[in-house]
């Protein structure tokens, strides 16, 4: 299986940019010419409110509506491209239009407009993929949006504030968590610090682990005493030191000759 690899890559930034910048848009050329664009938000259970499945997630009722979701989406958006590349395009429109319908179904009578569901689609996919991935970049994000977003629960219950659609957030909630079993966890590549952590290491040639037996006993390698500033070393570590100690001579002798060359 093909691993993938946590690298930066040019989506994180320009898809929050381009969606940030699209929610600005509309809501400036909205309040500048008076469109009246709210009106394509989603109108539950009928043909005409279908349309703001697609089209409500830009759309949103205050200055102070579309600040709160700008922050979020710059936060989740950017996390979402660069841990879960692969799925990007699914998680965002699959999200919109998944979350749309779920708010069409169960909402209340009204238009529903803002990019909140996508937000919770995105909060609740990071959160439940990322504590099944048993991965620990990916649990760590889960708990990230414990922290971030974890008192956002409430506002999927009813009558929390007055105005706020608690079952588009809902079905946001839902579509996320449902989203986090169909798509595939990506897999990254592990990162070793030390030499015995890499697959294709080789135990029998290592001095330190010779000196255990098939039963995890410690029986160190047979004893040649050194003398060495009143120490006494093992003949394997002996080995070692004199080896260390002949590369440093080495470099210092190096380092001399280019020294007096250059004097001289």
């Amino acid at each position: 299986m093909k691993l993938d690899q946590l690298q930066y890559r040019s989506l994180v930034f320009w898809v929050p940019f381009v969606f940030i910048l699209t929610i600005w848009s509309v809501y400036y050329l909205d309040w500048r010419y008076f469109l009246e664009w709210n009106d394509y938000g989603i109108k539950p259970r009928t043909g005409e409110g279908l349309k703001g499945v697609l089209f409500s997630p830009f759309l949103h009722g205050s200055i102070m509506h579309l600040w709160n979701n700008t922050i979020a989406l710059a936060v989740l958006l950017p996390l979402i491209c660069y841990y879960y590349f692969n799925n990007w395009k699914i998680l965002v429109f699959g999200g919109i239009l998944l979350s749309g319908l779920g708010t069409w179904i169960i909402a209340e009578s009204g238009t529903h407009i803002g990019a909140s569901g996508l937000i919770y689609v995105l909060t609740s996919y990071l959160f439940f993929t990322g504590i099944r991935s048993k991965q620990y970049r990916l649990m760590a994000l889960s708990f990230l949006m414990v922290i971030l977003y974890g008192g956002s629960v409430w506002y999927m219950l009813p009558d929390i504030e007055e105005g706020i659609s608690w079952q588009g957030h809902l079905a946001g909630f839902l579509t996320g968590m449902f989203l986090s079993y169909v798509l595939q966890k990506p897999q990254f590549e592990p990162y070793y610090k030390y030499d015995w952590q890499y697959p294709e290491y080789d135990e029998s040639k290592d001095e330190f682990i010779k000196q255990f037996d098939s039963k995890g006993n410690f029986k160190p390698l047979p004893l040649i005493r050194y003398e060495m500033d009143g120490y006494v070393y093992n003949d394997t570590f002996q080995r070692q030191n004199l080896v260390k100690q002949q590369r440093i001579s080495l470099k210092h002798l190096e380092f001399t000759y280019v020294v007096f060359n250059n004097k001289v």
